[in-house]
C-alpha cells in the first residue's frame, strides 16, 4: 500500500513538472514567434508594396496583399506584377535602373571581401602564433582602427586617394573596404588561431617548418570556420556601405546603396518601385545568410568553444 502511495505521488510530481515544462516552453515559443513577426513585418511591407500597381498603394490599404492585376495593366499574366522590379532594374524617365550599380556592387564587394579575409587571416595568424616583439603594442593599435569614426576621416582619406589616383573609383573603393576591414578580420582570425595548440605549430617548427609552409599546411586546414564567418561578416558589410560609396564613388561607380539612395529621394514618388530597389539591394545579403547561416553559426561556436 505504501508502495503504491509512492508511486502515485512520484506520478503527481512527474505530471506536474511535465505541464509545467510545457508551458514555459509555450511561452518562451511564443514570445519568440511574437519577436519573429515583429521583425518580419518590414519584409513583409516591401515585398507586398513592390508587387502592387501604384494606383493600389496607400495609407489604409497598405498592409493588403496585392490585388489580382489585369493583363491590359501589367505586362505579365501573374497575380503579381513584376514592372517595379523592371522599372528599377533597367530604370525610366523618371528611375535612374540599378542594373549597373549591381554590378559596381559586386565588382567591389567580392574582391574587398576576398583580399580583406585572407590579409586578415595572416593578420590573425601571426599575431596569434609568431610572436615578436611589442606584439602586444601593435596589435591594440590595430584594434584601434575599429573604433575611429568614418566621418573623421573622409576629408583626410578623400585628399589621400586623391594623391594615390584612387579617387572617384571602384579600385578605390576595395581599397578603402580591405584597410578597414583588416582590423575585425585580424581579430576573428587571431581568437580563433588562439585555441589552436602550440605543441603543432612547434612540431613543425623542429621538422624545418617555415611561418608559410606552416600557415599552408597546418593552419589553413583548420580555418574553413573562421573563414565562413569572415566572409558572410565583410561581405554583409561592404555591400551594405553607404557613407564610403556616396563620398568617393563617382555617377557611373556607384553600388547599390548609393543608387537606392538616389530613387527614394527622386523628385517622382513611386512607392513599388522604391519598395522593389530596396529588395533588390537586400537580396545578395538574404542570400548569404539563407545559404550560409548554418555554417556562419558552426564557426561562430568553433571559434569560440574550440580548445
Amino acid at each position: 500500500m505504501a508502495t503504491q502511495s509512492l508511486t502515485t505521488a512520484r506520478t503527481g510530481v512527474a505530471t506536474k513538472h511535465r505541464s509545467h515544462f510545457h508551458w514555459t516552453r509555450l511561452i518562451i515559443y511564443a514570445i519568440l514567434l511574437s519577436f519573429s513577426i515583429f521583425y518580419i513585418l518590414p519584409v513583409y511591407l516591401i515585398l507586398i508594396t513592390s508587387f502592387k500597381q501604384y494606383v493600389d498603394i496607400d495609407l489604409y490599404r497598405m498592409w493588403e496583399f496585392p490585388p489580382v492585376i489585369n493583363l491590359p495593366q501589367c505586362t505579365n499574366p501573374f497575380i503579381f506584377c513584376f514592372d517595379s522590379f523592371y522599372e528599377a532594374w533597367f530604370g525610366s524617365s523618371a528611375v535612374i535602373g540599378m542594373g549597373t550599380a549591381f554590378m559596381n556592387s559586386v565588382t567591389m564587394a567580392v574582391p574587398a571581401t576576398i583580399i580583406s579575409t585572407v590579409l586578415g587571416s595572416l593578420n590573425g595568424y601571426i599575431l596569434a602564433k609568431w610572436k615578436f616583439k611589442y606584439a602586444d603594442v601593435v596589435f591594440p593599435f590595430i584594434l584601434f582602427g575599429m573604433f575611429i569614426p568614418y566621418q573623421a576621416i573622409l576629408i583626410p582619406l578623400t585628399l589621400t586617394l586623391k594623391a594615390m589616383g584612387l579617387y572617384a573609383s571602384l579600385a578605390g573603393l576595395v581599397f578603402v573596404h580591405v584597410v578597414y576591414s583588416i582590423p575585425i578580420a585580424g581579430l576573428i582570425f587571431r581568437n580563433y588561431y588562439a585555441t589552436i595548440p602550440n605543441e603543432m605549430i612547434e612540431a613543425a617548427r623542429i621538422d624545418g617548418g617555415n611561418i608559410f609552409s606552416i600557415y599552408r599546411h597546418i593552419i589553413l586546414p583548420l580555418s574553413p570556420p573562421a573563414f565562413v564567418v569572415v566572409l558572410i561578416w565583410q561581405f554583409t558589410n561592404i555591400w551594405n556601405d553607404f557613407i564610403f560609396a556616396v563620398t568617393i564613388a563617382q555617377n557611373q561607380n556607384q553600388p547599390m546603396t548609393v543608387a537606392l539612395n538616389n530613387i527614394a529621394g527622386s523628385f517622382t514618388v513611386q512607392w513599388n518601385v522604391q519598395m522593389a530597389a530596396a529588395f533588390l539591394t537586400a537580396l545578395p545579403t538574404l542570400l548569404v545568410y539563407i545559404i550560409l547561416g548554418r555554417y556562419f553559426l558552426r564557426g561562430l561556436l568553433a571559434g569560440s568553444l574550440k580548445g
